[in-house]
């Protein structure tokens, strides 16, 4: 039931967060032409993480796809909130990352040992949340996790 809560308002949040709040310009590319990047690039893996999970790319909100293909995180509710407090510990700040982490806390205080977790991750690595992911798509994901220190 929780987890439901969850989703229906991720889907009610999602598209006013894309239209006011994210500025950029969407990417113009496709999942295809990410699988047929080489295996070890970013961007063949971000193209394997959306077919797996039989993900379309999502408009101005790409690199909330490449965020989970390097920090290596699931697709599950505890996962998505675990990722926001990964970005907290980055460095991130915003009001969506503010009500997930809250409402996380709130209906799952049982897994608040895995999103404090997730939190010393994110402050071990290098700020990596703001950089622009759609220039590294032909950089292996080994590189670019080990050059920001990713765990």
């Amino acid at each position: 039931m929780k987890d439901k809560i969850i989703e229906k308002m991720y889907e009610i949040s999602k598209k006013p967060y894309q239209k006011w709040f994210k500025k950029n310009d969407p990417w113009k590319t496709t999942r295809e032409e990410l699988i047929a990047l080489p295996k070890q690039t970013l961007g063949f893996q971000l193209g394997h993480f959306l077919m797996r999970y039989n993900f379309e790319i999502q408009e101005k909100l790409e690199d909330h796809d490449v965020i989970h293909v390097l920090t290596n995180t699931g697709i599950s509710v505890v996962d998505e909130i675990g990722m926001q407090y990964y970005l907290l510990g980055n460095g991130k700040r915003s009001l969506y990352l503010f009500m997930v982490i809250t409402t996380g806390f709130l209906f799952y205080p049982r897994q608040s040992h895995y999103f404090l977790n997730q939190y010393d991750k994110g402050k071990k690595a290098h700020q990596f949340y703001h950089l622009d992911f759609q220039k590294m798509l032909s950089i292996p994901v080994n590189t670019i996790r080990e050059s920001f220190n990713i765990i």
